[in-house]
């Protein structure tokens, strides 16, 4: 978690650095695609944040009102990152419409190139290096904060299209191209919002047959059913229901519960806690 943070903080200088970087030129030679990228860049910084604030509950220990400790909370974190997009869309949505009524001529220079090629040079390495924390530490907050960046990525390259059209005499590419970012950014948030549903509504997320097969692969075991999964990739939680003969003494019973408990988190990694269930075969 340490390191989830020291990564955030990063991403959050230079994110605003962009930002800072994008705006200013974007309000200095009139560019609605750029000023709204910028924005863009900004809301990548509040994503940061937000993340930051998640990741420091989420590191809390297990206590006895969170029996199950507190990762969800870096995912409902990742939602709210989710609610930031749509709302930085809308409000870019808005401005764009505008500007389609009352048309301004942006002042295309070869500085303005030179500030949007730079910003995508950082944030291509930004997302990058965070996309690959995230799924080496198996933190939802990095994964979606990379997606976002990406993002930005993308719609800067389409700002760079429209300074072409504008500095080739079609000044609508700039209110187009200010569209096509409100559009990717609420796409954004859509995709951050799917995958965090997932795991606060407790979609299935281990296959069961590969734990069935670990459970019936130990001596004793005559056969398992009624598996049932949970959680994040880095915090899986999977009960089951394991039959053995009527006359195992609970002794036994008790040792190869914790045996197929130890055998499932040594094959599946991520697995933070396994509930065996013992019946006696019919």
């Amino acid at each position: 978690m340490q390191s989830i943070r020291a990564i955030l903080i990063v991403v959050l200088s230079l994110n605003w650095l962009v930002a800072i970087l994008k705006i200013l030129f974007g309000y200095k030679i009139k560019s609605a695609s750029m000023v709204s990228d910028g924005y863009h860049s900004f809301s990548d910084g509040a994503s940061n944040i937000i993340g930051l604030i998640g990741v420091s509950v989420a590191m809390r220990p297990k206590d006895a009102n969170h029996p199950y400790g507190h990762k969800k909370y870096e995912t409902f974190t990742a939602i709210i990152i989710a609610v930031v997009l749509f709302i930085l869309s809308f409000h870019i949505l808005h401005d764009t419409l505008e500007r389609f009524h009352k048309l301004i001529i942006p002042q295309v220079s070869g500085a303005s190139f030179f500030v949007m090629i730079l910003t995508m040079m950082i944030n291509s390495v930004v997302m990058l290096c965070e996309y690959k924390a995230g799924k080496k530490f198996a933190s939802d907050i990095l994964v979606a904060d990379s997606l976002h960046t990406r993002s930005d990525i993308l719609t800067s390259g389409a700002v760079i299209v429209s300074l072409v059209g504008v500095k080739a005499g079609y000044p609508v590419c700039d209110p187009v191209c200010s569209l096509g970012i409100a559009l990717c950014i609420a796409y954004s948030g859509f995709g951050i919002l799917r995958s965090s549903s997932r795991v606060l509504c407790d979609m299935a997320i281990v296959d069961v047959k590969k734990i069935e097969a670990i459970a019936k692969g130990i001596e004793g075991v005559a056969g398992c059913h009624e598996v049932r999964t949970r959680g994040r990739v880095d915090d899986i939680h999977i009960d089951l229901h394991v039959l053995v003969k009527k006359d195992m003494p609970v002794e036994q019973a008790d040792i190869l519960s914790d045996t197929i408990e130890e055998a499932i988190k040594a094959k599946i990694g991520g697995v933070s806690d396994v509930v065996v269930h013992i019946e006696p075969k019919k």
